[in-house]
Protein backbone atom coordinates (compact mmCIF):
# COMPACT_ATOMS: atom_id res chain seq x y z
CA UNK A 1 0.00 0.00 0.00
CA UNK A 2 1.33 3.43 -0.96
CA UNK A 3 1.86 5.81 1.93
CA UNK A 4 -0.03 9.11 1.87
CA UNK A 5 2.64 11.78 2.13
CA UNK A 6 0.06 14.58 1.79
CA UNK A 7 2.35 16.79 -0.30
CA UNK A 8 1.58 20.50 -0.19
CA UNK A 9 3.02 23.53 -1.95
CA UNK A 10 4.81 25.97 0.29
CA UNK A 11 7.25 28.87 0.24
CA UNK A 12 10.66 29.28 1.79
CA UNK A 13 12.72 32.27 2.91
CA UNK A 14 14.80 34.16 0.36
CA UNK A 15 17.91 32.40 1.70
CA UNK A 16 16.55 29.05 0.48
CA UNK A 17 16.15 29.65 -3.25
CA UNK A 18 14.47 27.12 -5.54
CA UNK A 19 11.83 27.08 -8.25
CA UNK A 20 9.35 24.80 -6.47
CA UNK A 21 8.83 23.85 -2.83
CA UNK A 22 6.89 20.95 -1.39
CA UNK A 23 6.26 19.98 2.18
CA UNK A 24 4.90 16.66 3.35
CA UNK A 25 4.15 14.51 6.37
CA UNK A 26 2.63 17.40 8.35
CA UNK A 27 5.66 19.62 7.72
CA UNK A 28 8.24 17.05 8.86
CA UNK A 29 9.91 17.08 5.44
CA UNK A 30 10.50 19.92 2.97
CA UNK A 31 11.76 19.31 -0.55
CA UNK A 32 13.07 21.97 -2.96
CA UNK A 33 13.26 21.54 -6.74
CA UNK A 34 14.73 23.53 -9.60
CA UNK A 35 13.75 23.61 -13.25
CA UNK A 36 16.55 23.70 -15.81
CA UNK A 37 16.49 25.83 -18.96
CA UNK A 38 15.51 22.66 -20.83
CA UNK A 39 12.56 22.12 -18.42
CA UNK A 40 14.05 19.20 -16.54
CA UNK A 41 13.46 18.93 -12.79
CA UNK A 42 16.30 18.60 -10.31
CA UNK A 43 16.28 18.04 -6.57
CA UNK A 44 18.27 20.80 -4.91
CA UNK A 45 17.51 20.38 -1.21
CA UNK A 46 15.63 18.22 1.27
CA UNK A 47 15.24 18.78 4.99
CA UNK A 48 13.95 16.45 7.68
CA UNK A 49 12.80 17.06 11.24
CA UNK A 50 15.44 15.60 13.50
CA UNK A 51 18.13 15.42 10.81
CA UNK A 52 18.64 18.82 9.23
CA UNK A 53 19.05 19.88 5.63
CA UNK A 54 20.79 18.11 2.75
CA UNK A 55 21.90 20.44 -0.01
CA UNK A 56 22.23 18.63 -3.31
CA UNK A 57 24.49 20.79 -5.43
CA UNK A 58 25.51 20.32 -9.03
CA UNK A 59 23.98 16.90 -9.46
CA UNK A 60 23.03 15.78 -12.93
CA UNK A 61 20.49 13.31 -11.54
CA UNK A 62 17.41 14.91 -13.10
CA UNK A 63 13.99 13.58 -13.90
CA UNK A 64 13.82 12.69 -17.59
CA UNK A 65 11.83 14.88 -19.97
CA UNK A 66 8.57 12.96 -19.66
CA UNK A 67 8.66 12.76 -15.84
CA UNK A 68 9.73 16.41 -15.58
CA UNK A 69 6.79 17.41 -17.76
CA UNK A 70 4.40 15.45 -15.51
CA UNK A 71 5.94 17.01 -12.39
CA UNK A 72 5.58 20.55 -13.75
CA UNK A 73 1.97 19.88 -14.76
CA UNK A 74 1.14 18.57 -11.28
CA UNK A 75 2.93 21.26 -9.27
CA UNK A 76 1.17 24.03 -11.19
CA UNK A 77 -2.27 22.72 -10.22
CA UNK A 78 -4.17 24.32 -7.34
CA UNK A 79 -5.01 20.91 -5.89
CA UNK A 80 -2.12 18.47 -6.03
CA UNK A 81 -2.90 14.94 -7.19
CA UNK A 82 -1.12 12.87 -4.55
CA UNK A 83 -1.34 9.70 -6.65
CA UNK A 84 0.49 11.31 -9.56
CA UNK A 85 2.95 13.40 -7.54
CA UNK A 86 4.13 10.74 -5.08
CA UNK A 87 5.90 8.47 -7.61
CA UNK A 88 7.56 11.51 -9.24
CA UNK A 89 8.94 12.79 -5.94
CA UNK A 90 10.06 9.32 -4.89
CA UNK A 91 11.79 8.84 -8.27
CA UNK A 92 13.86 12.02 -7.99
CA UNK A 93 14.77 11.13 -4.41
CA UNK A 94 15.84 7.66 -5.58
CA UNK A 95 17.99 9.23 -8.31
CA UNK A 96 19.73 11.37 -5.68
CA UNK A 97 19.68 9.09 -2.64
CA UNK A 98 23.49 8.85 -2.52
CA UNK A 99 23.48 12.54 -1.43
CA UNK A 100 20.78 12.14 1.24
CA UNK A 101 20.92 10.50 4.66
CA UNK A 102 19.60 6.95 4.27
CA UNK A 103 18.30 6.78 7.85
CA UNK A 104 16.20 9.93 7.29
CA UNK A 105 14.82 8.58 4.01
CA UNK A 106 13.94 5.29 5.69
CA UNK A 107 12.39 6.94 8.75
CA UNK A 108 10.06 8.99 6.55
CA UNK A 109 9.50 6.13 4.03
CA UNK A 110 10.75 8.19 1.10
CA UNK A 111 12.69 5.30 -0.39
CA UNK A 112 11.45 1.81 -1.00
CA UNK A 113 13.40 -0.76 0.93
CA UNK A 114 14.77 -3.67 -1.09
CA UNK A 115 12.48 -6.66 -0.93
Amino acid sequence: MEQDFDFFKTEMPESRKADFYLGCLDGSVFIDFNQTSSNLISLCRISFDGYGCCNIADTKNLLNFELSKKFIEEIKKDKLDQGKLTPLVKEIIKLNQEYIWTDALEKYNLIDRPK
